[in-house]
């Protein structure tokens, strides 16, 4: 059984929760930590877990909206934390003891009835990661912070049955916003965020593959509404049959199953 659940997924903070269980004690995974100690821990109390629940810890890249306080929740709780090199010597190459994991594109880690497998996506980071896990059975897709996906991307993915996908922003209001030209620059370009559009390209290449269900991610709040990321994913070829949902900034969202 696999599953999973978004506690806040945002600019103010990401972190996702994902589950396998095997007969026995169920893994997790908790993915991203950019929340404080106290939200993180309230956030995890509604879903009916604390941090001595997670197995390990994963951060995608450095930005603060994602690794927030992961090594200080690492360090408190020992906690394995799994990064890629080029995160941690972003962030300053922290001492973190044998916590410290170097995770690297599609070497595949094991944490029992849960497996994850990293690889690298187009972003404004020094080696950032995302994500595909699986309980043997089903797989699950974690895509967000990246400018437009590859083809190594799309291949990472191909039969995934569900995703945590980054909706960011729609172009016209990025374009309309009172956000620098430089900044809407970069959110825009290849190495940026996803639109909706590029989004829904994703999509459309993953609904032929198996792809059941979405869960559009890390929206702006302002240049994006959850209308039109949904929109343009219900809009895009042969995914008309597809279940939609949107992670909310600060509630994330409920259990989802795989």
């Amino acid at each position: 059984m696999l599953r999973f659940k978004n506690l806040g997924s945002g600019s103010t903070g990401n972190a996702t929760v994902v589950e396998a269980r095997d007969g026995g004690r169920p893994n997790r995974l908790l993915i991203d930590c950019g929340l404080g100690p106290r939200t993180l821990a309230t956030r995890l109390g509604l879903a009916g877990l604390d941090m001595a629940d997670i197995d390990a810890i994963f951060v995608t890249h450095e930005h603060s909206d994602h690794i927030g306080s992961a090594c200080k929740i690492a360090l408190r709780h020992r906690i394995p934390l799994w990064m890629s090199h080029g995160t941690h010597q972003a962030i300053g190459a922290p001492d973190l003891g044998d916590l410290l994991h170097i995770a690297r594109d599609g070497d595949a880690v094991d944490l029992g009835a849960l497996q994850f497998r990293p690889f690298t996506v187009p972003h404004d980071a020094r080696e950032p990661l995302q994500l595909r896990l699986s309980d043997g059975a089903a797989c699950l897709g974690v895509l967000t912070d990246l400018g437009h996906a590859t083809p190594h991307v799309l291949a990472q993915l191909a039969g995934c049955r569900a995703m945590l996908l980054e909706c960011n922003h729609d172009p016209e209001l990025l374009a309309a916003s009172a956000y620098p030209y430089f900044l809407k620059r970069r959110v825009g370009g290849t190495h940026g965020h996803l639109a909706n559009p590029l989004a829904a390209g994703i999509a459309t290449a993953l609904a032929a593959q198996g792809l059941q269900q979405i869960v559009a991610a890390h929206l702006s709040r302002q240049n994006n509404r959850p209308d039109l990321a949904l929109a343009a994913l219900a809009g895009a070829a042969g995914c008309g049959g597809l279940a939609l949902g949107v992670a909310d900034p600060v509630t994330g969202t409920d259990w989802i199953q795989v």
